[in-house]
């Protein structure tokens, strides 16, 4: 397994079948990124782009993610930061550290959701409702013509 040091990035809608090692691949329209552990295992890293989860950082020219890579449920249990296209390796953390890591990722979550929740909650009264839907003309010329 050789460990990767510089990446790659490829800005796509849909993931290749056959991703490459040493290329991280952003969809936008997915809210994601997704590539090949930097280890060199192979295993397949996805980072879903959000304020409680990961953030993308493109420059221009190269791409960044934060926080950190912890593939804690891989094997590798690989540990790195991307910054402007480069691995920066990080130190292995114990298990206990890995399972407060986890504890606060999940508490950013649904942190995250709840005020989702909330802001959609006290908006949604505030929307206006939609116009009712109207039949397509189609559907009239039909309703017309059998005298419906």
């Amino acid at each position: 397994m050789t460990r990767v040091t510089q990446l790659n990035h490829e800005f796509v809608e849909h993931v290749p079948r056959e991703m490459k090692d040493g290329v991280v691949y952003v969809s936008i329209p997915y809210h994601t990124v997704l590539h090949k552990c930097c280890c060199g295992c192979g295993q397949q890293v996805v980072t879903p782009l959000s304020p409680a989860q990961w953030t993308l950082i493109f420059d221009g020219e190269t791409v960044s993610l934060h926080p950190s890579i912890g593939n804690w449920n891989f094997p590798c249990q690989s540990h790195y930061w991307i910054r402007q296209n480069m691995v920066i390796w990080a130190g292995q953390l114990s298990e206990r550290q890995i399972a407060v890591v986890q504890r606060q990722d999940m508490a950013a979550i649904q942190h995250h959701f709840s005020e989702a929740d909330e802001d959609h909650e006290t908006t949604q009264g505030a929307l206006p409702k939609p116009p009712p839907k109207r039949d397509g003309l189609l559907t009239r010329l039909k309703r017309r013509l059998l005298g419906k």
